[in-house]
């Protein structure tokens, strides 16, 4: 049974596509999502993960796996959705990964294999690109208003990074730029672009690197508001950004990180 609400009968509710929804922040923003009256296309590169997010959200919402690295898959993907659900008004871009070595640490330069950067652009930067460019030739020949896309940079592209992990934070940096260049280049039809920048979010990922319960307790004692950010944190401002209300807001970065970066 969904845990979401279904929409009253009407015009039929925005259409927002998640990439990376399978799971973690994405499965979050869904949910997110769907609770501020939107119909949900929950995509992953991994299907059962996406159909479960899915199935958890109940009708109107959907699921449609694609890899967001892979430039055919992308398009058939777009027009697979497109032609099935209506025009998708909000492309929220939240797939990612972080690569670490076989010993499990995260590779210093020296240390990173091309392997390794080549698998980090394809999702953390390629993946972005793609699909911002695939929702921008759709909306440029169909046209709808308030058009939102939202992407994820991240804190550690803003500081430089920490704790190695160079091609994770190149990639991201990337993003910064592709973020204010997609919303240069699609102002003039009403869409706004924004990133996110999560700093340290309870995530699995971010449990994936930390050893111990100490360690996490002393991030959040460096953080200003004294605690790991959740979440529900970063969905919350994701709903904000495809929200008719930030009609005003494009080409910025929201820091979602407590006060641990301040600028």
């Amino acid at each position: 049974m969904s845990n979401v609400s279904t929409p009253a009968a009407g015009p039929a509710p925005r259409l927002a596509l998640v990439t990376g929804g399978g799971g973690g922040i994405g499965a979050t923003i869904c949910q997110e999502l769907a609770r501020a009256g939107y119909r949900v296309v929950v995509s992953d590169v991994d299907a059962q993960r996406a159909r479960r997010v899915a199935d958890e959200l109940g009708a109107p919402h959907s699921a449609h796996a694609f890899d967001v690295s892979d430039e055919s898959a992308v398009e058939t993907a777009f027009d697979q959705i497109e032609k099935t659900h209506g025009p998708i008004a909000v492309l929220v871009s939240a797939a990612g990964l972080l690569l670490f070595q076989a010993n499990g640490e995260r590779p210093l330069i020296k240390d990173t294999t091309l392997d390794i950067w080549e698998r980090s652009f394809a999702v953390n930067a390629r993946g972005v690109f793609l699909c911002g460019r695939a929702y921008l030739r759709r909306r440029e020949a169909a046209p709808l208003q308030h058009g939102r896309i939202v992407t994820f940079t991240s804190v550690a592209a803003q500081l430089g990074g920490y704790r190695s992990s160079a091609s994770y934070i190149a990639a991201k940096s990337a993003v910064l730029g592709l973020t204010k260049a997609m919303a240069r280049e699609s102002a003039h039809l009403g869409i706004t672009v924004n990133g996110i920048a999560p700093g340290l979010i309870d995530t699995d990922m971010l449990r994936s690197t930390v050893t111990s319960s100490g360690a996490l307790a002393a991030a959040a004692q460096a953080i200003p508001l004294g605690r790991i950010g959740t979440v529900d944190d970063v969905a919350a401002a994701v709903r904000f950004l495809a929200s008719e209300e930030a009609g005003y807001i494009t080409g910025s970065v929201i820091d979602v990180n407590g006060g641990y970066r301040m600028q």
